[in-house]
């Protein structure tokens, strides 16, 4: 088997000893590329060798792509097929089922479980699958058949719309694999019941990332009044109102926030929630110029930066959020702002928003930082991997 797989090398001035150390990606300024290595078609899997040619790992290969080779295995006789496949998703499933009590989490998160590029929610028995690398692009029908294999009959769902799809060279056409997906999932967590729009909702449908912040935040809610900011389906919301508080969530799509407004409504919510369809930013200046105040303000934002080049217009605007929603909390209140930037580290988005609330004229102390929940493990050497980040204030 390993003598019909291709094989890729080191160069000569290139040390291997980062991969043999775990490191999960080799770029393409470290391999040599001939000829006849950019005739190997994207998501091929191939041997990468040292300069010695001795086996290293085997990786999926990209000729076109910064990051050329993704460690996928680090035995040379193991054959990446169906059964590799539902090993990977067992031993991910055994994690997630020892900390969550109902099957809806993230099941693959791409590098930390070792599946480079593919993430996979659960939602019960649908599975919202983004292959978002060449390699398992190419093996969807191993990876539905695994999951088949470990889980059992259940509706799959291929998410074509991932960025990163677009850098692999792959389509962005979403597809139902199996079984039939009707309309929105319920989601139970936090106490509340969350509508997860797995056809057409951002990402895969919802966000499991911030469930545990969610949690933290509706504690110091209580009985307050809560501003959701940039609320999605009503996260930080309705985790809220089940610890009850009353809360208004503001977002620009008004499809997000009808499935707040439903999540509200299932969960028995509905007589303490309101939502506001508008810009975040103009909402915000709106309700401060009417002297609206709240215990809890949430500001959880896209990712205003995504990529390095875009970090310094990024910050600024982490900047600009944490001084519009400071004016928004009570004396005594909190402050919750959020990034899920991988170009913008803890301590610079730290330091941004503290200078917003100092630019706003006020001043707290951190009472908690938060990051992604441990559905979404960190690879140990990757920090592209640890990408979320929440700080929670109280604000004098």
């Amino acid at each position: 088997m390993t003598d019909q797989r291709p094989e890729i090398r080191f160069r000569p001035n290139k040390s291997p000893q980062r991969v043999r150390h775990g490191f999960p990606w080799a770029y393409d300024n470290e391999i040599v590329t001939d000829r006849r290595t950019k005739k190997i078609a994207a998501g091929t899997i191939v041997d990468l060798l040292d300069t010695d040619k001795n086996f290293v790992a085997q990786v999926a290969f990209h000729p076109n792509s910064k990051i050329m080779a993704r460690v996928l295995e680090r035995d040379r006789a193991t054959v990446i097929n169906i059964d590799w496949i539902a090993a990977k998703l067992t031993f991910a499933r055994d994690h997630r089922d020892r900390i969550f009590d109902a099957p809806f989490y993230r099941l693959i998160h791409a590098e930390a479980d070792g599946m480079p590029g593919l993430i996979i929610d659960r939602f019960g028995d649908v599975f919202a699958v983004q292959p978002n690398a060449a390699w398992i692009d190419g093996l969807m029908d191993e990876l539905v058949a695994a999951i088949e294999q470990v889980f059992g009959t259940v509706s799959i769902i291929k998410n074509a719309t991932g960025r990163a799809r677009g850098l692999e060279g792959l389509s962005d056409e979403s597809e139902i694999l199996r079984g039939a997906i009707t309309g929105p999932v319920p989601v139970v967590m936090n106490g509340a019941t969350y509508m997860a729009d797995v056809l057409g909702g951002q990402k895969t449908g919802l966000f499991f990332d911030q469930r545990p912040n969610h949690g933290f935040a509706a504690g110091l809610a209580k009985g307050g009044d809560v501003l959701d900011v940039f609320s999605h389906v009503g996260g930080f919301s309705l985790a809220a109102l089940a610890a009850g508080a009353s809360a208004l969530a503001v977002d620009g799509s008004e499809p997000a926030l009808a499935l707040a407004a439903q999540g509200a409504e299932v969960s028995g919510f509905s007589d303490r929630f309101e939502t506001r369809k508008g810009d975040a930013f103009e909402v915000m200046s709106a309700l401060a110029a009417e002297g609206t105040m709240f215990d809890l303000v949430v500001c959880d934002p896209p990712a205003f930066a995504p990529a390095k080049p875009a970090l310094q217009a990024g910050l600024r605007a982490y900047e600009k959020v944490a001084r519009m929603g400071a004016a928004l909390v009570k004396p005594g209140g909190y402050l919750v702002l959020c990034s899920c930037s991988h170009a913008a580290d803890l301590t610079s988005f730290r330091k941004a928003s503290l200078l917003g609330i100092g630019k706003g004229g006020r001043v707290g102390q951190i009472v908690h930082s938060g990051q992604a929940g441990p559905d979404h493990p960190v690879h140990p050497q990757l920090a592209e991997t640890s990408y979320l980040k929440s700080l929670f204030l109280r604000l004098q």
